[in-house]
């Protein structure tokens, strides 16, 4: 199987979280009991994603390097590079193109969080299909304040529109993409909106057109949220908490992943525990460990 690579676009500047996000990065921010860049880490690693660049900005880069380092307490290799300026999302692959080398690749943007059943067979499903790309069609109420993608029979694209005023369907594209190496030179081909950014709906256009974009619809127990708002930041936190508090599990935990998917192992879980356990966090860590904890 041909190897995959993935990004978190962790930049811009948040405006729609100030004064919040003032002097730090909202991916940085607690979304209750982790930071809120956990959760798009988790699910790279959900997709057996060992290798990731996170893209950030002159500012923020710092402090993802010191919360993160370089991803070996988890089994995994994180590299980073900057975004100087907000250019678009599609602009990753230009900035990544030495990370991703010849191999195909994954992005998901900071503020995503995903959560649900069959999840992790959903995205390595996507993971292994190597000569098509990949998108996500979450079903919405009211699609007009999303990119929109209209499906067939199939699965596969027919149209995609970015906030249209008359949507031809009611799923919204969220921010997780799976590529392949093309998407490199497609990146490099594509002209800048009437914004000035490099829009990644014309990167999954161009794979329309070529009949290899194709759709996976995340049903009625998955659950997406974009935290880009005051709301959607409480929303998606009132959540979490929910879920520890009832199941006693957690959601989005790298830690758990990594010992599950093998990238660590018992005694490596346990002394990542250590450090945490004055918290209900590092208590479970523990619990992992001794396996007092199903995993499941």
């Amino acid at each position: 199987m041909k190897k995959r690579k993935g990004i978190i676009l962790a930049g811009g500047t948040a405006t729609r979280l100030f004064p919040l996000t003032l002097s730090i990065s909202k991916q940085i921010m607690p979304v209750y009991d982790k930071p809120m860049i956990y959760y798009p880490i988790s699910v790279l690693m959900e997709a057996n994603i060992r290798e990731i660049l996170i893209i950030s900005t002159p500012r923020d880069i710092v402090g993802f390097k010191e919360l993160l380092g370089d991803g070996s307490k988890w089994g995994m290799h994180f590299e980073y590079k900057i975004q100087e300026k907000p250019n678009g999302l599609a602009e990753a692959f230009i900035i990544g193109e030495d990370f991703i080398g010849e191999d195909n690749v994954a992005m998901i943007l900071g503020d995503n969080m995903f959560y649900g059943n069959n999840l992790s067979e959903i995205l390595k499903c996507a993971n292994e299909r190597e000569d098509e790309a990949t998108i996500f069609g979450y079903y919405v109420k009211d699609p007009t304040a999303y990119g929109v993608v209209e499906i067939d029979d199939s699965k596969k694209a027919i149209s995609i529109e970015e906030k249209p005023k008359n949507p031809k369907s009611n799923y919204a594209v969220p921010g997780l993409y799976f590529y392949t190496n093309d998407v490199i030179q497609i990146a490099k081909s594509i002209k800048p909106s009437q914004r000035g950014e490099l829009e990644i709906t014309s990167v999954n256009e161009e794979y329309m057109k070529r009949g290899k974009l194709k759709v996976e619809i995340l049903g009625r127990q998955m659950v997406w949220f974009d935290t880009g708002t005051y709301d959607s930041l409480i929303e998606t936190a009132s959540f979490v908490q929910t879920i520890e508090k009832r199941q006693g599990i957690q959601i989005c935990c790298p830690e758990e992943i990594a010992y599950r998917n093998g990238f660590i192992t018992d005694g490596e879980l346990l002394a990542l525990s250590d450090k945490l356990i004055k918290t209900d966090y590092g208590k479970y860590l523990k619990d992992l460990a001794e396996h007092k904890i199903e995993l499941f």
